[in-house]
């Protein structure tokens, strides 16, 4: 692993100390790559990833031309909003996952809060 990899590594565990999802509010988790973006609802309590979406989806995977872009992390938020509100999930606690709050991360969030996700 590189140093900004160790660095972000590092900032994520400094977040996870503060934040965790319950059954009641879980964890909305980031995940960044050059070619993709990833996202998914966790319980932490049982340790199980409740509602997940990314660039890969099929739905997304067509309507776009590059996973790596803000347009991209704008579908996958609303298309985690969708997931989670069928589901029942309605509240969150966002976990950036060391990553800024910008970009292709603020774009996912935004998505989310468009789909109807409060956080």
């Amino acid at each position: 692993m590189d140093r900004k990899q160790l660095l972000r590594i590092k900032r994520h565990k400094r977040v996870r100390k503060k934040i965790s999802g319950t059954a009641e509010r879980p964890r909305l988790n980031v995940f960044r790559s050059l070619a993709n973006i990833y996202a998914q609802i966790i319980d932490d309590e049982r340790g199980h990833t409740l509602v997940a979406a990314s660039t890969l989806d099929p739905e997304i995977k067509s309507a776009i031309k590059t996973g790596g872009n803000v347009e991209a992390a704008r579908l996958v938020g609303r298309l985690i909003g969708k997931r989670a509100l069928e589901k029942g999930i309605e509240t969150v606690v966002f976990d950036r996952g060391g990553y800024k709050y910008h970009g292709r991360v603020a774009a996912l969030a935004d998505g989310a809060r468009e789909a109807g996700l409060k956080f």
